[in-house]
């Protein structure tokens, strides 16, 4: 993993995905104009911030890669499994399609998606020049976003998932990450025998594996073990770099996730 500042903001980027000819980036909270509870990089625009910051903070981030801002596709992320292939960018006075996977072949497009705790995960087909980004919450995680998006990249660009690289970004980390009957049930109907590898009883309380859950997810679809990187930086636990939904009581902003073929 290896991190950057530039501009006053810091941003992590996946080693798995260096020298691949992308523009890629996960923000960290820093560098922004959004007041408490939402200081300072604030991506989210519905969290109570000022429109008119997160604008601003946004324009920053593409500003930092040298990306203009009318490249953005983004979506409102809905925690399913609906996956959308863009040739196009979003219109920035445009409506948001719900869908928590998006993928382009197109250079001309810079993927754009916000977190706070869920899963951030970066796919790129190097041989048929393909990017995507997966937004995985526990929701998404049982009901296999993941591998919605890597069956999506086989049947609409030819991708092959002994290709695919992917990188599982900065999200909250099992032992902060403590849940209930739903999500316990919700995993092991989904990930069968594997769930006990992926929920971890600790006086009395359960705390599910959310970055482990969507390596086995992402294995199971084809990916080689060691095309896939996580990232292991705990939001919940680095509230100073990120943000956290639960970790702060849902009195939080959303750090952005940046993705784009150059």
């Amino acid at each position: 993993m290896s991190f950057a500042e530039t501009g006053g903001l810091r941003s992590y980027t996946f080693d798995l995905l260096a020298g691949c000819g992308l523009v890629q980036g996960i923000y960290t909270r820093q560098g922004g104009i959004s007041p408490q509870p939402w200081a300072s990089l604030n991506l989210g625009g519905t969290v109570g911030d000022d429109r008119a910051n997160v604008i601003e903070n946004r324009k920053r981030i593409f500003e930092t890669v040298g990306r203009p801002v009318e490249s953005i596709f983004d979506v409102w992320q809905v925690h399913g499994t609906t996956v959308i292939c863009s040739q196009e960018p979003r219109p920035l006075d445009g409506a948001h399609q719900p869908a928590d996977a998006i993928l382009t072949d197109n250079p001309d497009i810079t993927l754009f998606m916000r977190f706070a705790d869920c899963v951030p995960i970066f796919l790129h087909d190097p041989v048929r020049k393909v990017v995507g980004i997966v937004h995985a919450g526990w929701k998404g995680t049982v009901a296999r976003t993941a591998a919605a998006a890597v069956a999506t990249m086989t049947a609409e660009y030819s991708s092959k998932p002994v290709n695919i690289l992917a990188g599982i970004g900065p999200s909250i980390s099992a032992p902060f990450y403590e849940v209930g009957s739903d999500v316990i049930s919700g995993a092991r109907l989904s990930f069968n025998g594997n769930s006990n590898q992926l929920l971890e009883e600790r006086e009395g309380k359960t705390y599910f594996d959310l970055w482990r859950a969507n390596r086995l997810v992402l294995e199971e679809c084809g990916l080689q073990p060691d095309h896939i990187q996580i990232a292991g930086i705990c939001t919940a636990k680095n509230v100073g770099d990120w943000y956290s939904h639960r970790a702060e009581k849902g009195k939080t902003g959303r750090f952005g996730a940046l993705l784009a073929l150059t």
